[in-house]
């Protein structure tokens, strides 16, 4: 055809309606949500799967029709471990891509970097990992334990006959917030409990770091001094390995100084010999190993999803299924993705969770969550050997002075 003015104009039209009906339009179509983990570098380890967990139940929402008639659509970008490249991502998410939540962090660190670009941009982020507290925001939903509702009763559980009686502790963690913080709570509840200065051990090393040799000399000497030592470990990433491995290579088994670890689970387990490993213990909401029919058909779907009959869950996955189902519930309870309705609808609404827990979203923006306690065995997994009843989270922990006049 040849072109006129006049064709050329009217191809021009078609063309300019053809585009915003493919842009604008049909991106109307579609619920955006961003999933903010890393992908890459030092927290890698633990956050991929999380990535996948969040997919994972996007398709099986679509399945189903989607939201509000629309279909979702994940948006997946990868902060690389790097905290600013944190706040760069969910600026770009909230901001330009338009999501209307974004599911995503694992550290504090890379949490605290993104708080204030949510509140900036009035975003929601849905976060799904235990942490310090000492922080609530209107616009972020923890979907895991604070110190009051994990870390607490662990120390009291190692403090307990059942526990091993312990009375010397040390306090080794990463050098970030999440560890310095939680140290701070612990050792205020320790002195609470008469246990002196003298009897508190605390040490920090860097993200990724490998070479523990030094360190774990320190831990069995500071462990012979006849008291009971236990360690309480805020270790994060892929630190964790080496750290295991060198507690094998010297002989710190768990009948002489048990290590309790607040952030390894089952993928983080994957990587180790745990042979070497068993009765060492982790506090988390959930454990793989949770006996029920519930929780074997939810394993069931996942490992169906991943193509891997060996895929492991873990606490954060559970948590970060929590969170989606809650928001999608909320979404569907408001008739909105509008940020304000979503915060409305969403507090007081509850989800039965893999381990069987009726998980409540509380007006403080926390869940009401039990503490498991599991011991390492020679699988790769945990044999649950303490289990609290629910407790009502406290984001503001009271074992601070400071916060003596907050709720």
């Amino acid at each position: 055809m040849t072109l006129t003015r006049r064709t050329f104009g009217k191809s021009l039209a078609a063309l300019t309606l053809a585009t915003t009906l493919s842009g604008p339009a049909l991106a109307e179509e579609t619920i955006k949500i961003g999933i903010l983990h890393s992908l890459s570098g030092t927290m890698a380890i633990s956050e991929t799967i999380l990535k996948d967990l969040i997919l994972w139940q996007v398709e099986e929402i679509n399945a189903k029709g989607g939201l509000l008639g629309k279909k979702i659509e994940p948006i997946v970008v990868d902060p690389a471990s790097n905290w600013p490249l944190f706040a760069e991502k969910a600026r770009d998410l909230v901001e330009r891509q338009k999501v209307v939540a974004v599911f995503g962090c694992w550290t504090s660190v890379s949490r605290k970097s993104v708080l204030p670009v949510f509140e900036e941009l009035n975003g929601l982020l849905f976060y799904p990992l235990e942490y310090e507290g000492e922080e609530t925001s209107k616009n972020i939903f923890y979907g895991s334990s604070v110190p009051d509702n994990k870390a607490i009763p662990a120390v009291e559980y190692l403090m307990s006959k059942d526990g091993g009686s312990h009375t010397r502790f040390i306090l080794e963690g990463t050098d970030y917030v999440y560890p310095r913080t939680s140290n701070k709570i612990i050792r205020a509840f320790l002195k609470s409990k008469g246990v002196a200065d003298e009897d508190i051990r605390e040490n920090y090393t860097p993200f990724g770091f490998s070479d523990w040799q030094t360190e774990v000399a320190a831990i069995r000497k500071f462990g012979s001094s006849g008291k009971k030592t236990a360690v309480i470990s805020t270790v994060n990433g892929d630190a964790n390995v080496p750290f295991y491995k060198e507690l094998s290579n010297q002989g710190v088994k768990a009948t002489d100084i048990p290590v309790i670890a607040f952030s390894v689970g089952e993928e983080e387990l994957k990587g180790l010999d745990t042979s070497q490993l068993v009765g060492h213990l982790a506090a988390w909401s959930y454990f793989q190993s949770i006996n029920t029919t519930q929780n074997k058909e939810f394993i069931a779907r996942w490992r169906a999803y991943k193509k891997d009959p060996k895929q492991v869950t873990n606490d954060p996955v559970e948590s970060a299924y929590i969170l989606f189902n809650l928001w999608a519930q909320a979404v569907k309870k408001s008739g909105s993705t509008d940020v304000a309705a979503v915060s409305k609808a969403i507090v007081g609404e509850s989800v039965v969770s893999p381990g069987g827990n009726t998980v409540t979203m509380n007006a403080n923006h926390h869940v009401t969550k039990p503490v498991l306690i599991g011991e390492v065995n020679a699988k790769g997994q945990f044999d649950i050997v303490f289990r609290s009843p629910p407790i009502a989270p406290k984001p503001w922990s009271p074992h601070l002075p400071e916060n003596a006049n907050r709720q």
